[in-house]
Parts: C-alpha cells; sequence; structure tokens
C-alpha cells in the first residue's frame, strides 16, 4: 500500500501544473477537487500509518 501512495503523491505535480494551464476551463474544478482528495488520502494514511515514511 505504500508504494499505491507514493505513486499518488508522484503524480500530485502533475495536477498542479494541470492547474496552472490558463486554458482549462471548467475542468479546473474538477482538478482543484482532484488534488483535495488526494491531499486528504495522503495525510489520512499519514495519521493511520504514522511510523511509514512516505
Amino acid at each position: 500500500m505504500q508504494e499505491r501512495i507514493v505513486f499518488i503523491e508522484s503524480k500530485r505535480d502533475m495536477l498542479v501544473k494541470l492547474l496552472e494551464q490558463p486554458d482549462l476551463g471548467t475542468l479546473r474544478i474538477d482538478v482543484n477537487q482532484a488534488l483535495e482528495e488526494m491531499d486528504d488520502l495522503i495525510d489520512e494514511f499519514k495519521k493511520t500509518f504514522p511510523s511509514t515514511s512516505v
């Protein structure tokens, strides 16, 4: 499961770069939501498994 969290964290940067695109339009809302959900998932993982370094 730790490998999956690391994979998810690696994809976060891609979403941040996508969010910087000026022509994103209404997809900006979806990208923002995806980032929030990824951050929540990562935070919950770290709270649940505090000894695991990600």
